[in-house]
This record gives C-alpha cells, sequence and structure tokens, in this order.
C-alpha cells in the first residue's frame, strides 16, 4: 500500500505535470470507484474544469479544480499514469481524464479499492476520511505532549495502534516497523506502559523515517511508482522491513519476522524485547 511518503511523491509528480490543464472528457470504466456523486455527474462535472493544484492530507491526495475539489485514496495498488497522447487502455484502468491538449491521466489499480469523491470546492479537507485523521508527521504538525498523552490512553499493542491514521496520518505497515526499530520498542509493546522517553524517542523516529523516506521518493516494493513512473529509492535504507534473518544494523542479531494483528511485522529479537 502506498503510505504517506509514496503519495507526496505521486502529488509532486501530478503538480509537474498536471496542472493547468483543463478536463475535455472522463471515461469512467469501474464505476464503483467513484464514490459521490453518481457517475454520470461525476463526469459531466469535470468536464472544463482546470487543475488549479494538487493537495495531500495524509494517504488522500486533494486535486483542486476550478469549482471543485477531489478526494482520492490510492488503497492497496491505485496509481496515476500520465501520457501526453491519447494511449490504449488496459484491463487495470479504471478513470481517465483528458485533457483539451490531448494528454491524459489515467488511474490504474489492479485491487480496484481506490476511490474517489468529488466535492464542493475548499471542501476536499471537510471529507470524512480526512476529518479523522490525526496529525501529520512534522515538526510544526506533530506535537510531542498530545502524542504522550494519546499513548497514556491506550493498552493496545503500538504497532496496530501507530497504524491507526487517527494517531499519527501516514504511517502504513513499512514505516512503523522502521520507526519501532529505530526508536528500540517492541512492537506488541502496549503503549500506555512507554517511558517518557520511549514515547520522545519514537516521536523523533517517526519524523526522522518519513522526512528521509519523503526525501527519496518513497519505497518501491513490488508495484510502487510515482506519477513519472519512476520508482522511490527508500527500500535502500530499509533496516528491518523485509530484512527477515539479515543482520541487524544496530547489533548484528538476525532480524525476525511475526505477524502483529494480522500484520507481517519486522524487529529485532535484541534491540526491541518486550518489556512485562
Amino acid at each position: 500500500m502506498p503510505e504517506l511518503p509514496e503519495v507526496e511523491t505521486v502529488r509532486r509528480g501530478l503538480v509537474s505535470l498536471v496542472i493547468g490543464k483543463t478536463i475535455r472528457e472522463v471515461d469512467v470504466l469501474w464505476p464503483k470507484i467513484i464514490e459521490a456523486p453518481e457517475v454520470d455527474e461525476f463526469r459531466n462535472n469535470l468536464v472544463g474544469e482546470t487543475i488549479e493544484g494538487v493537495g495531500r492530507r495524509g494517504k488522500y491526495l486533494l486535486f483542486h479544480f476550478t469549482h471543485y475539489d477531489m478526494v482520492s485514496h490510492l488503497r492497496m495498488e491505485g496509481k496515476y499514469e500520465f501520457f501526453h497522447e491519447a494511449t490504449p487502455l488496459d484491463k487495470h484502468s479504471h478513470v481517465r481524464f483528458v485533457f483539451t491538449d490531448g494528454s491524459e491521466l489515467i488511474y490504474n489499480d489492479v485491487r480496484k479499492f481506490g476511490r474517489m469523491s468529488l466535492v464542493e470546492k475548499n471542501a476536499g479537507l471537510l471529507y470524512k476520511g480526512i476529518q479523522q485523521l490525526g496529525p501529520e508527521p512534522t515538526n510544526e504538525a506533530f506535537d510531542l505532549p498530545e502524542f504522550e498523552a494519546r499513548l497514556k490512553k491506550a493498552h493496545t499493542m503500538i504497532k496496530p495502534l501507530l497504524l491507526n491514521q487517527k494517531i499519527v496520518a501516514g504511517l502504513g505497515n513499512i514505516y512503523v516497523d522502521e520507526v519501532l526499530w529505530l526508536s528500540k520498542i517492541h512492537p506488541e509493546q502496549p503503549a500506555n506502559t512507554l517511558t517518557s522517553k520511549e514515547v520522545k524517542d519514537l516521536h523523533q523516529a517517526i519524523i526522522t523515517v518519513i522526512t528521509k523516506a519523503k526525501e527519496a521518493g518513497g519505497t518501491t516494493i513490488r508495484t510502487y511508482l510515482n506519477a513519472l513512473g519512476e520508482a522511490g529509492h527508500f527500500q535502500q535504507e530499509l533496516n528491518v522491513y523485509g530484512q527477515t534473518g539479515k543482520p541487524c544494523p544496530r547489533c548484528g542479531t538476525p532480524i525476525a519476522k511475526m505477524k502483529v494483528a494480522q500484520r507481517g511485522t519486522h524487529y529485532c529479537p535484541h534491540c526491541q524485547q518486550l518489556k512485562r
């Protein structure tokens, strides 16, 4: 699943490719991807609209048109592909935006889990899913005292808690494994048992890992490409995710893998010990 760094990289690619382009027509080949409004209204409302900007909140993309906002979530394997001219669609191409200059933006999704919603102008951030998000993992938005207060109230294991977008926005399986390794916290450690120092280390690790991943263009595991068709390269800096059996970069202990809340989880058994 594209996580925050990958979605941010897609956003940057889209900004360089489609800002200022006006839509001539929209083809919807898999109607379930459109949440609202009805498919015909979605298509008709976008004709003649110009893309004025592309934003992001958590893992959501926000397309800012002349009179509307479009909220887009890539879910598992959704991606946008830009073409300078008409291009044959493949079986995974589900929404096509054709611009007045003949170029096209195609939404491709092998799993068909992605969703789009067209809402009123400047109302994208009011979308229900976005309203439920926690803060962005940046120094400016991610408040340490508030983060610690929320963890102290949570008796659940720290890994699934961090995967909950209400605590902090944008973290998925890859980056949660990485930040827990960096802060030396076991994935099954109950959140409310973390010390203030551990919470502080975790808070900083989240900001550090996400910032580095954004700078690296995200992590390419299997099919992720940005809107320019380029792979990210943060996978070259992964310490635990996908490193089962390899020596921990910190202590040399073989990296282990287990299931935590139904998610494959990578950790160092020596550096990240579960405290009873």
